[in-house]
């Protein structure tokens, strides 16, 4: 049965070690979120370093989810002190639950303060994608689709909650949720 990957990316409006109260405030919450959603039924496992990731996501050990890589739109910094982005890579069972634990609790709480963090861009901030049964998606995968999502807009090849697909590339639409626009307003 295939899996739904999920790829986030978004830039920080100010380095991850640049110690102001906002930046602060987003790195501290961000660990309560990934627990809570760790815990989420339909869950199965998310990118994280080897060995207690000591370093910054370029130079760390991803394990079978490959070297870290970003968007070719992503223009800041690379190294501990100014590198400005929140990137996930993840894997779900299917959309329904993606989308329950993405739009309630601790990290709905954190995307109503999205905009507190993050630069607004053209660009979208999320892509899905179906890879088969025992499959890791790669960081590159990531990046591949969610430039692809960009120039292409929603296909069966990288989709957004709003205009989805099923694992057979036909069109699907989740309960409650209708074609909007997913790139940040």
């Amino acid at each position: 049965m295939p899996h739904l990957a999920l790829y986030t990316f978004g830039v920080l409006k100010s380095p991850l070690a640049d110690p102001a109260p906002l930046t602060r405030e987003f790195h501290d919450s961000s660990e309560a979120v990934y627990r809570k959603i760790g815990q989420h039924p339909g869950y199965l496992a998310r990118a994280v370093p080897a060995e207690g990731g000591r370093g910054t996501h370029f130079d760390l050990d991803w394990g079978a989810w490959g070297e870290f890589a970003v968007p070719t739109w992503y223009g800041k910094g690379r190294t501990a002190e100014t590198i400005a982005l929140a990137a996930t890579l993840s894997l779900w069972t299917d959309l329904r639950p993606a989308f329950d634990a993405i739009y309630t609790g601790l990290h709905r709480e954190a995307l109503n303060r999205r905009y507190d963090w993050f630069e607004r861009t053209a660009h979208p901030g999320h892509v899905f994608w179906w890879v088969s049964d025992g499959v890791t998606p790669t960081w590159q995968d990531g990046v591949s689709r969610l430039e692809h999502l960009h120039d292409h807009g929603s296909t069966p090849h990288a989709f957004t909650f709003h205009h989805s697909f099923a694992p057979d590339g036909t069109p699907t639409r989740l309960k409650g949720i209708g074609p909007k626009s997913d790139q940040v307003r």
